[in-house]
């Protein structure tokens, strides 16, 4: 049986700790270690913890608080340091801000039962992903110190995404392309378009780089979709996919993508 998930409550609101607090009491396998009202008695606690080695594994974390902000409490911590993070706000123009120190996940106040519980599985997730690879570290120092060859990375199979009150498995294979909006993303499976919560950069990262490409800041596409480059009259580059949707093409990007394929910019 796994240890209990270290959490620690912070929010200068009372009600608002309150409410996280009940939530997660009806949680398994939580350990409430504390709560904290500032971002100075959020930043001791889990320093504290830490030396006692016993250290938070996850903090919900409220962004605006007078003194220290949600985000300064991970500035000052530092990111290396900082146990898993949920961010929860009332202030929407924070998600970017908040995603880009690598939350979780972030929460919008007023938020219902079910996204608690949707942000509480993914913070599970992440902690052990975490653990995971502090135990490949320890392996491999063990077997080799430095030298030893790192882990391959796990790519993601399917992406989980919420529809209509349940959880749909869509399998990477099927997908034509990814797009951002904002704190989310969008998957686009032939017709379909099914929207996640999820950073690009955390994308990129987790889908196999043999199979798919990030041809703008704001698109990664699947390659084997990609049917041809084109180049309009001003200079600009853009992708053709099979299906005949065009994705525009950064030209940063260009020179690597039209190596990776094997063909020149503007067939087709």
């Amino acid at each position: 049986m796994p240890d209990p998930l270290r959490v620690l409550v912070v929010d200068d609101e009372p009600l608002a700790r309150q409410r996280v607090l009940d939530l997660l009491d009806r949680a398994a396998e939580v350990d409430v270690v504390g709560t904290a009202g500032t971002g100075r008695k959020a930043v001791d606690a889990i320093r504290s913890r830490a030396e006692s080695g016993a250290p938070v594994d996850l903090v919900f974390l409220d962004v605006q608080m007078p003194g220290l902000s949600g985000l300064d409490v991970v500035r000052e911590v530092g990111p290396a340091e900082m146990p898993a993070v949920v961010f929860v706000t009332a202030y929407d123009q924070h998600a970017l801000a908040a995603f880009d120190v690598a939350a979780v996940d972030y929460l919008l106040k007023p938020y219902d039962d079910d996204r608690f519980a949707q942000a509480l599985a993914r913070a599970r997730d992440a902690v052990r992903l975490r653990e995971v690879d502090h135990l490949r570290q320890r392996l491999a120092t063990l077997l080799g110190g430095e030298s030893a060859a790192p882990p391959r990375p796990d790519y993601l199979e399917r992406i989980a995404v919420e529809m209509r009150g349940q959880t749909r498995l869509v399998p990477v294979e099927s997908v034509d392309y990814v797009s951002s909006d904002g704190p989310y993303a969008e998957i686009h499976v032939g017709d379909d378009v099914f929207v996640v919560r999820e950073r690009m950069q955390t994308l990129e990262e987790r889908l196999d780089p043999k199979d798919f490409f990030r041809i703008h800041r704001s698109t990664i596409v699947q390659l084997d979709r990609v049917e041809a480059l084109l180049t309009a009259a001003g200079g600009d580059y853009s992708v053709r996919l099979t299906d005949g949707t065009r994705l525009r093409l950064s030209r940063s990007r260009r020179d690597a993508f039209t190596q990776r394929l094997g063909i020149d910019a503007g067939d087709g």
